[in-house]
């Protein structure tokens, strides 16, 4: 056991240490130190007695699992149809094509029931209405890289 992983202890303990339980210790251990890295795949690996490559194939297979450090900022689009009817489409292609920067990521997000202020970004949990795509850049400009 290595102290550096001592909080995701408690999971594999309520799970028995069982290989079934893979995806929930993944999803807690990225909950616990943001991504997976190499060593904590090795340390899950290990716990759960199952073979590296198959931990590894596990974190690699699913998208939302994070296998780097995630960046500082997320920026979410809305591209629900109140969103997208009000240009949610046109705004994701403009941020895609001028904000190209390590320290935000750009995604895209179904709906998150807010339609009356589309189109709509989710900035670092922050939701940010009636968004063009020069409100936006100049907002996410003045975010901390």
């Amino acid at each position: 056991m290595s102290p550096v992983f001592d909080a995701l202890d408690p999971v594999l303990r309520r799970h028995g240490y069982q290989a079934e339980a893979l995806l929930e210790v993944l999803a807690a251990a990225q909950q616990i130190y943001g991504h997976l890295s190499p060593s904590l795949l090795r340390h899950v690996a290990g716990l759960l007695r199952l073979p590296l490559s198959r931990v590894q194939g596990t974190a690699s297979f699913y998208h939302l699992f994070r296998l780097s450090p995630p960046p500082r900022h997320q920026c979410l689009v809305c591209t629900g149809t109140a969103c997208h009817v009000q240009g949610a489409g046109l705004l994701f292609k403009a941020l895609q094509t001028t904000l190209k920067q390590p320290w935000c990521e750009l995604g895209s997000v179904r709906c998150i029931g807010s339609c009356s202020g589309g189109p709509l970004l989710v900035v670092d949990g922050d939701i940010w209405t009636h968004q063009t795509s020069a409100t936006a850049l100049a907002g996410l400009r003045r975010l901390k890289p």
